[in-house]
């Protein structure tokens, strides 16, 4: 979104308020501390809250700087619900392949087309490749035949598996690294790889008995490490909460903990208002309207949009800082009825809203709100994933480090409202 000029209009920076230089520190880590040793960042925050667009960011900064980058979306190419790190290694194969056809740069390599010849034959199905396809062409040809089967990409993987060392060598011998010198004779810094909404991953068991993440990211956390570019993986939050949380920072981030995006926090811990935030929100939803009109001259325009400023306050506090829940309010909003929006028309999406987030959570789910509402704080509990991934809980970053919050539009819920007079008795 902020890769050409016109989406970057609707850009607002938050790090000043979200606790950190978080993209900033991403690309320091290639441009300035390493820019010719491979480097593999993690990144990660709520679903919702703003990671593509700060990732894209992170794209267009690293062009300005000389830097081909890749950046791809893993919900595209892979099978969420069903994903091993051969599907990753070869969908980054695939993808920087492609980017570079696009420049005309064509690499062979000799071992994945031997590869797919032995694939094609194993798998006893007729794959048309072509016998100067390009890699990327194999890839997507081989990928597409086996996202429609999964029986067909169970049989792939047991094939590809013990192979995964060999695929590794050959992405990096026979791709990655004749791609980085072409493209620094082209005057290319070197070449970065974005691997965006591999934190939708399934939570799901695995018959080992850890989850499919903690599999992916801490047991074979090594191997998705050991490309020769530059890599930042996007990985799913609860990882961070769980026991292995340490090994994660170790395997795959080489000792560097992941990077969390947070919410933008539109109160203090201490439940003030907390204006800056606040003023951002705002930004956010009048930059869609204005996004041709100076920073500073569209509060003035606001009656055109809402009919006052407390009731773009009101959807703003609302959203709890959450960047997605607010557009969707906003569009729920147009559903409704042409701006200038009016305060009922507001209230009413509120209250859809919050009848619609309330009626997923059960009892248990509540007894853990409430906890957390108390302690300001998660533990690391398989439980508190459900918190964080369903958005029943935000979490927030200031001076005194991480904390957390209910969402707000389930603060307004009867049952919360009971409760919270219950305890203040």
């Amino acid at each position: 979104m902020i890769g050409n000029a016109a989406d970057r209009r609707y850009y607002i920076d938050f790090a000043s308020v979200r606790g950190g230089k978080i993209i900033e520190a991403l690309q320091r880590t290639i441009t300035r501390i390493s820019p010719d040793t491979p480097t593999c960042q993690l990144f990660t925050g709520h679903l919702g809250c703003g990671k593509s667009t700060e990732l894209l960011r992170l794209k267009a900064e690293l062009e300005e700087q000389k830097f081909q980058v890749v950046y791809f979306e893993s919900t595209r190419v892979l099978e969420m619900a069903d994903v091993d790190v051969t599907d990753i290694l070869l969908a980054i194969a695939g993808q920087v392949s492609e980017s570079l056809e696009a420049m005309q740069i064509r690499l062979k390599p000799t071992y994945f087309t031997k590869l797919f010849t032995e694939v094609v034959d194993f798998l006893q199905t007729p794959i048309e490749l072509g016998v100067e396809a390009e890699l990327s062409v194999g890839i997507a040809k081989i990928t597409a035949k086996t996202k429609e089967s999964p029986q067909l990409r169970r049989r792939l993987r047991d094939y590809l598996e013990p192979r995964t060392e060999n695929i590794l060598f050959s992405i990096n011998q026979e791709l990655l690294e004749p791609a980085n010198a072409v493209l620094k004779a082209k005057g290319k810094k070197g070449l970065v790889v974005i691997v965006d909404n591999l934190d939708r991953v399934a939570i799901r068991p695995l018959p080992s008995g850890r989850s499919l993440p903690e599999y992916l990211f801490i047991e074979r956390g090594e191997q998705l490490r050991k490309l020769h570019c530059h890599v930042v993986y996007t990985i799913p939050l609860a990882i961070t909460f769980s026991n292995d949380s340490a090994e994660l920072q170790h395997r795959l981030g080489g000792g560097v903990a992941p990077k969390v995006l947070p919410m933008i926090p539109v109160r203090l811990r201490s439940g003030e208002i907390f204006p800056e935030g606040l003023e951002l929100m705002r930004q956010m939803v009048l930059a869609r309207a204005f996004p041709d009109i100076l920073v500073s001259d569209r509060l003035a325009l606001i009656t055109e949009v809402f009919d006052s400023l407390e009731t773009l306050d009101r959807l703003c506090m609302i959203s709890g800082g959450h960047v997605r829940d607010l557009l969707g309010l906003l569009f729920d909003c147009l559903r409704d009825q042409d701006p200038p929006f009016d305060r009922d028309c507001v209230e009413l999406v509120i209250q859809r809203q919050r009848d619609y987030r309330a009626k997923a959570i059960d009892p248990h789910e509540w007894d853990l709100i409430f906890q957390v509402v108390q302690k300001q704080r998660v533990g690391g509990e398989i439980e508190y994933h459900t918190l964080l991934r369903s958005l029943f809980v935000f979490e927030y970053r200031d001076r005194q480090g991480a904390w957390f919050a209910v969402n707000p539009v389930l603060a307004e819920t009867q049952k919360f409202k009971s409760w919270l007079n219950h305890t203040h008795q």
